[in-house]
């Protein structure tokens, strides 16, 4: 009788450590498929190191030649203060939000991502003079204004 009572016992034992190490290997399975694949909370609005998003949450220092509180004028040119704030920031530069119809608001944001990329990744696509000439060429018309926000939104998405 005590032989099957402890016959008992140890089955519902390896019974458990079964169940145990079985969770344990669908947890490890679970953690690992969603180190390889992030969901999308955690892609979304991060696209990478480059972007205006990216620079306006300063997780990482900026570039010294750029401090936050330099003014759009003070980088861009007497241009660029005509035609946006002349005490505006390159920090707050790079949280303007703009519509799709809105292409000055979006070449200063990526113009102002492409100038801090410029300084602060060695292999970025621009150099900054390239930048600052794009930007005032940029600001002619509507249609030049998109065309080099698109082009500094290519750059800056494909940087890192």
């Amino acid at each position: 009788m005590q032989s099957s009572s402890l016959m008992n016992r140890l089955i519902i034992l390896l019974l458990l450590l079964l169940i145990h190490f079985a969770a344990t290997i669908s947890v490890t399975a679970t953690t690992t498929a969603l180190k390889r694949s992030p969901g999308f909370l955690y892609t979304r609005g991060s696209r990478g190191r480059c972007t205006p998003e990216f620079w306006s949450s300063r997780r990482e220092a900026w570039p010294r030649m750029l401090p936050p509180t330099s003014t759009v004028s003070k980088v861009f040119g007497s241009r660029a203060a005509e035609r946006y704030r002349s005490d505006m920031t390159l920090l707050e530069s790079t949280t303007v939000r703009s519509n799709e119809q809105d292409a000055f608001g979006r070449l200063m944001r990526q113009a102002s991502a492409a100038l801090l990329n410029s300084y602060g990744r060695k292999r970025f696509s621009y150099s900054s003079w390239e930048v600052k000439t794009l930007m005032i060429q940029a600001l002619v018309s509507e249609e030049a204004a998109a065309r080099v926000a698109k082009q500094f939104s290519v750059a800056n998405d494909a940087c890192n």
